[in-house]
Order: C-alpha cells, then structure tokens, then sequence
C-alpha cells in the first residue's frame, strides 16, 4: 500500500441507506521502508496519525522528540511542521484526515493510544487493500476510526529535546547509538565544559538527567523491539546493557511487568 497524500470530497455511487454522509475525509497507506530515513522538514493542511507497525517511527515537533511506544501512534494536527525519523526495515500506517473532520482530536501534537476497533478496522483495510473509501460501509468505517482516535487516551511525551549545541550533540550521538555508555564526566570531555555545569543544563533543559534521558530513549526502542519479537538477549546487547538480567531489572522498574510478557502481547497482534 502506499499513502494517498491528497484529501477528496468524493462521494460513493453505493446508495446504502444507512449511510447520509457519505463524504470521503479520511485515507489510509501502509509504509514499507527498508533502510534508515530522514524525511525533510514538512507540514500539510490536513491531519495525520502515524502509527507504527513494525520498527521505529520517530517526528520531531517544535524541537520535541515523539515516540510512540507499542499501543501508542502519534497524531499531527494539520499544518504541524515535522521531520520524521524512521529506522530500516520499518512499516508504518499513515492516516490522513482532512482539517474539517479533526474536530474531536487534539489541537496539538500528541502520543495517543490505539484501541483494538481502529487495530481491527485497519487490519481490514490493509486485507483489503483499501486505501480511500469507495463505498458507504468503508465510508462508515472510516468514521469510526476517526471517533475512536478522538476518545483515546493520550500521554506526554517522555523524551524531550533540546536546541542547546552542547546537549544537541550528546542527544544526537545517544540517538543514533542507545549502547553508548559514556558517564556524565566523559561526556563533559567531549563536549568541553565541567561535569556539574552539564549535569545543570541536563536539569534545566530537559528536567531529568543524563541517566534517565538515556533510560527512556532505550526503554522506546526496547519496546518496539520486543513488538518486532526480538529476544531480550538482542535487545540488551543492542541497547548496550551489561546482561540481559540488567536490562530486564530496569525494563521492569519503568514497566511494571517484563520484557518477555510485553513481547508476547504486542509482537503480532496487528498483523500487517
């Protein structure tokens, strides 16, 4: 499948009663990508829902980092100004909603939460190979995905960025490498200013240490890996832990549960 990037107010031959309305607002593409890509900077006059299907899917928005855990896509009001990341061998679902039908969903870019009706009605879709509604059942469904998104739970986003040149470059290096495990002193060295004066700007800036920027972003990619059915022991010597009963310590800590029993929740259960 590939995106239909263009909104259209066409309307369906199929006269189904039940159907008044039966205006196209909303399409929907499957992206396949196989190698790592950085799209430019970009902004359109519709919304757009980003839910990943395998992979990592990551947009900065005004200087924030958005990315969405297993459960979770990131939703773009229209003319929000983005740049995507995404990671080779990623799928990921665009839906794209025309401004007038955006009513009911947040006003600014957020992480929401995926029920399993949208998980269910995409999964059809793709089946199907339907990209813009041609008929008043899919018209319908349609709808309903766009209602579902507007009720789902939302969460902040956990991984902020920052626009200060000495904390860019230690944010930029730990993104491209998660296993990097230099200290807050080595870092200082590399970037050339105290060890306290860092730690300062890592409070200041991003309200949260080296440590704990550094844990989220592995607990992100941790999370889409245990999605794709990686094995822990992948996981942990690709982040960069000791062990794997290291990384399992801390994924239990922010989780509440483990890596494995996430692993057998999420990996799977759309299947695209």
């Amino acid at each position: 499948m590939t995106i239909n990037t263009a909104m259209t107010n066409q309307k369906t031959n199929n006269q189904d009663s039940d159907s008044k309305n039966t205006e196209q607002h909303v399409s929907v593409g499957l992206v396949e990508i196989t190698e790592r890509t950085i799209f430019s900077i970009e902004k359109h006059e519709w919304g757009q829902f980003v839910y990943s299907a395998k992979g990592v899917v990551e947009l900065t928005v005004k200087r924030k980092l958005l990315t969405a855990p297993p459960e979770f896509g990131v939703w773009l009001p229209p003319d929000t100004e983005h740049q995507a990341w995404v990671a080779d061998h990623s799928e990921y679902y665009l839906i794209n909603i025309d401004a007038a039908s955006c009513t009911k969903l947040p006003n600014h870019a957020a992480i929401i939460s995926v029920s399993d009706i949208c998980k269910a009605i995409l999964a059809d879709l793709k089946r199907r190979k339907v990209e813009t509604p041609a008929t008043a059942k899919d018209i319908r469904l349609m709808h309903v995905l766009v209602d579902q998104m507007g009720d789902a739970v939302s969460i902040e986003n956990f991984l902020p960025s920052s626009n200060d040149p000495t904390l860019k470059k230690i944010l930029e290096k730990l993104y491209a490498d998660p296993a990097d495990n230099k200290s807050l002193l080595e870092w200082s060295l590399v970037v050339g200013c105290t060890e306290r004066t860092l730690a300062r700007k890592f409070d200041r800036e991003l309200n949260m240490s080296l440590a704990k920027w550094k844990q989220r972003l592995r607990l992100s990619r941790a999370l889409k890996m245990l999605s794709d059915g990686m094995t822990v022991q992948t996981i942990s010597q690709t982040l960069g832990y000791s062990t794997p009963s290291a990384f399992i310590t801390m994924f239990q800590k922010a989780m509440g549960t483990t890596p494995n029993n996430i692993r057998k929740k999420t990996s799977g259960q759309v299947n695209m």
